[in-house]
């Protein structure tokens, strides 16, 4: 018994897999609760966070402390949560991880998990097996392959017996499907030694960059960090100098710190990506990293592999010829005259329970539109061959025994080679061949006849056969896909088709879909002449890039990096993993996509929608929009908590308005109304109509800066007013700050009702009922009621009542700042 029927042993098995490892692709390891706890305490503005509370807590003030500390392992617990439900997410799309696979071993047929096999077992594959490791043909039956998985190319490829002289290069590949036929193989490389376990490898060379967000945050944190502790040292100096107790010097002096350093970035930055990624989840797309979701906002040219990405990765019939006129997709509604026979002969062409995708378009186009039971089996095959491209079946005719129908199918020029036309019957199919070609389609021919002889002969060359017809097929684009695209246009954002197809094929795909391009299409090896320099100016002119191998996809996202765009980049295939690693946006295909191609990624989109990437890009933007809003009001808050810090530090004779425990009530309102009811706001207006944001410009410019910090100061001003108002009327000390208390509250109300939306109106904003502002309001409205009017709540916040009717002057001064907020909102709009 030769090695290849016997297989190797099960000890051998063993050994082998001791030495090369379970056959299967390493995963990126799941972070636990501590290492995740560790990245987000690295961040200065938590180590801060945890200074304070501790300070607090030495010094006695407990609330502040605990609440302070507690907020540390709130974000912990979100951060850390969103990371699971994330990876379980993924855990459950990996399809083909482990495949089952027919071994020989013992010389014993035996199925085992794909992640057994080793090198040197001897794999029967069958239709609708999974190629489990690159292996070598040792026998051969017409066997077909879908390599899709890593070439982009829909259509199966014809595998044959090597050469002996090349036994350690493999001819058929891990992950690849088997279509047609049959085949045994030994198995030369399995795991990361594959094929498909070289790219997943390769990706590793990659490197991400931390987004310009966490950048430009991270170095602002830095630096109110090192602002804020000389201001510390400065108002402790100050208390100290002026009033002379130490304990209390301290205690203002990190008031003072806590109302300068807006430790709310890391937490608003945070929520804001984890309940992103959840929204998008609940849209069909799962984020990998959270970071990118900010990213989104600035894509400016999305990459789309056009296999499974832009089109849906099987064959349907797109047009049938059968010598009088063409038929297109809908031939049955377009004439009474076609005739059904041509799909017969097709499907009786074709093996039954087709793996083929040619052949399930064939059987599908026929029971779909005459849904009648054709239940007849052949009596002999003649499979294709690399000499002779064409398929014959053979049944008995069931009313005459003697006598045999015969169906035929393959490449055109050959059915009409064995149909024997000639002169202009041959001259018309042939420019209709062309036509076809021209557009794209994959092309066969069919023809039929009979046979009387009871002797079936050993060569379909010895039939005699009618020419029936010529049927295109194509690889139909996705409904979703034209509509996104001009979504994508309107948002200022290029589309590029990338394809290893035919430019013809490409051109006329864009054409479906409405991809701009002007004609000018890149091939690959035009690409390969190219200089990095001359690349990174052609592309800004080329929206198709045909004929190209996954190395220049690569090479592709590069130079339009190079050029300053940010990229989106789409696939599903394993050839397109390095591309969308490189990316600064990679997004998978969740169906279909591979395991490679989704570690590679940054978002995964789970029902395959293309339509999905256009909502993750309004998604991004308008994250990115309410989180500078969130910004922007975090800094205009702050500058009156400050002010109003420090007044007293440098005028002694002034009471103290704000205590440690104030502040840790105004951040009870600033965190939720910047976590959550910022979070929950509605998109602007047109935000899908403007161009993407430059990705290089500043996410706080100082014109942001100088707007937030004139509404604070507006805020300060307004309570600062009512602060003397009130010393000037003569009221108490406990009263004074009662009603100071009040007005900030009061002001930083209507502040949150102007700062929601940066070209709607209040009214628009309160109309569009954003449920957690309303919440948010309304409960720090309550609970300054509460503080004030209970006894018991008066005493800890250190005030008195002082009436109802010295509030007014808070109501009037906040309506006030409202309205100078919306003038100015209103004539700055029109920039946005």
């Amino acid at each position: 018994m030769s090695i290849v029927r016997k297989g190797i042993s099960d000890l051998e098995a063993q050994a082998l897999l001791k030495k090369f490892g379970f056959n299967e692709l390493p995963t990126s390891e799941s972070k636990n609760i501590w290492k995740i706890a560790l990245e987000v305490v690295k961040e200065p503005m938590f180590v801060l966070l945890v200074s304070c509370g501790i300070l607090y807590v030495i010094l006695g003030d407990y609330n502040e402390g605990i609440i302070l500390l507690c907020w540390v392992f709130i974000i912990i617990y979100i951060t850390f949560y969103q990371h699971k439900k994330t990876e379980k997410s993924l855990a459950a799309l990996r399809q083909l991880s482990s495949p089952r696979a027919l071994v020989i071993r013992d010389g014993k047929e035996i199925r085992i998990a794909g992640k057994e096999v080793v090198p040197g077992d001897t794999i029967l594959l069958h239709e609708g097996d999974r190629i489990p490791a690159d292996a070598i043909l040792a026998e051969s039956n017409h066997l077909l392959v879908d390599e899709s998985i890593l070439t982009g190319e829909s259509i199966p490829v014809m595998k044959t017996v090597i050469d002996n002289s090349l036994d350690d290069i493999p001819n058929i590949f891990s992950g690849t499907l088997v279509v047609q036929g049959s085949g045994i193989a030994i198995v030369v490389h399995t795991g990361i030694s594959t094929a498909l376990g070289k790219i997943g490898k390769s990706l590793e060379y990659i490197e991400k960059n931390e987004t310009h967000l966490q950048y430009e945050l991270s170095r602002l944190i830095k630096n109110l960090f090192i602002g804020g502790l000389i201001v510390s040292v400065g108002v402790v100096a100050a208390y100290y100098y002026t009033r002379g107790d130490i304990m209390q010097s301290i205690l203002h002096g990190l008031s003072a710190s806590m109302a300068l350093l807006p430790e709310e970035f890391p937490v608003v930055l945070t929520v804001f990506l984890s309940l992103g990624a959840w929204r998008l989840s609940k849209n069909k797309v799962l984020t990998r990293k959270p970071n990118t979701i900010e990213t989104l906002g600035s894509a400016t040219v999305l990459c789309s592999d056009k296999t499974g990405t832009i089109t849906q990765n099987k064959m349907k019939i797109a047009e049938i010829y059968t010598g009088d006129k063409i038929y297109e997709e809908n031939f049955y509604g377009q004439s009474p005259e076609f005739d059904i026979n041509f799909l017969r002969t097709l499907y009786f062409a074709s093996q039954k329970n087709a793996v083929d995708p040619m052949e399930k378009a064939i059987s599908n186009s026929l029971f779909t539109n005459k849904p009648e039971e054709i239940s007849m089996y052949p009596f002999r095959e003649y499979p294709l061959s690399p000499e002779l491209p064409v398929m014959t079946m053979v049944y008995m005719d069931t009313k005459n025994k003697e006598t045999y129908n015969i169906y035929c199918k393959g490449a055109p020029e050959i059915v009409l080679q064995l149909c024997h036309v000639t002169g202009e019957k041959l001259k018309n199919y042939e420019e209709v061949i062309n036509k076809f070609a021209k557009k794209g389609y994959r092309i066969i021919a069919a023809g039929k006849g009979n046979w009387l002889n009871e002797k079936l002969p050993d060569t379909q060359k010895d039939f005699s056969f009618d020419f029936e017809g010529i049927v295109g097929f194509e690889d139909p684009i996705r409904p979703e896909v034209p509509q996104a695209i001009t979504e994508c246009y309107e948002a200022g954002i290029k589309v590029i088709m990338i394809t290893s197809d035919y430019p013809a094929t490409a051109i006329n795909i864009a054409g479906k879909i409405g991809l701009k391009h002007n004609d000018a299409i890149i091939t690959g090896s035009e690409l390969e002449k190219l200089s990095e320099a001359e690349l990174k100016e052609k592309i800004k002119s080329t929206s198709i890039f045909a004929r190209i191998i996954p190395e220049q996809k690569l090479q592709i996202i590069k130079a339009l990096k190079s050029n300053g765009d940010v990229v989106a980049m789409t696939g599903d295939g394993v050839n397109d993993a390095p591309a969308l690693k490189a990316a600064d946006i990679g997004i998978a295909m969740g169906l279909k996509g591979t395991d490679v191609a989704r570690e590679a990624s940054s978002l995964v989109l789970l029902d395959d929608n293309f339509a999905s990437i256009v909502a993750a890009i309004r998604s991004g933007r308008r994250i990115y929009d309410n989180l500078q809003k969130a910004m922007s009001y975090i800094i205009a808050i702050h500058i009156p908590i400050v002010g109003l810090v420090l007044l007293p530090a440098f005028f002694p004779e002034l009471p103290v308005i704000l205590l440690p425990l104030h502040i840790v009530f105004m951040e009870l309102i600033i965190d939720p109304v910047c976590s959550v009811a910022f979070e929950s706001e509605q998109e602007e207006e047109g935000i899908m109509k403007r161009k993407p944001r430059n990705s290089l410009a500043p996410f706080f410019g100082w014109k942001s800066i100088w707007k937030s910090i004139f509404a604070g100061m507006l805020l300060l001003l307004m309570v600062v007013s009512i602060y003397f108002v009130s010393i000037l009327e003569g009221h108490a000390e406990q009263e004074i700050r009662a009603i100071s208390f009040s007005a900030l509250i009061i002001g930083n109300v209507f502040l949150i009702l102007s700062t929601l939306s940066k070209s709607r109106s209040v009214f628009s904003v309160i109309s569009l009922k954003n449920p957690a502002v309303i919440i948010i309001i309304c409960t720090a409205l309550i609970l300054l009621f509460m503080i004030i009017y209970i006894p018991f709540l008066q005493q800890i916040f250190n005030f008195s009542n002082p009436g109802y009717q010295h509030f007014f002057f808070s109501i009037i001064g906040a309506i006030s700042l409202l309205f100078i907020l919306e003038i100015i909102k209103k004539n700055t709009s029109n920039t946005y």
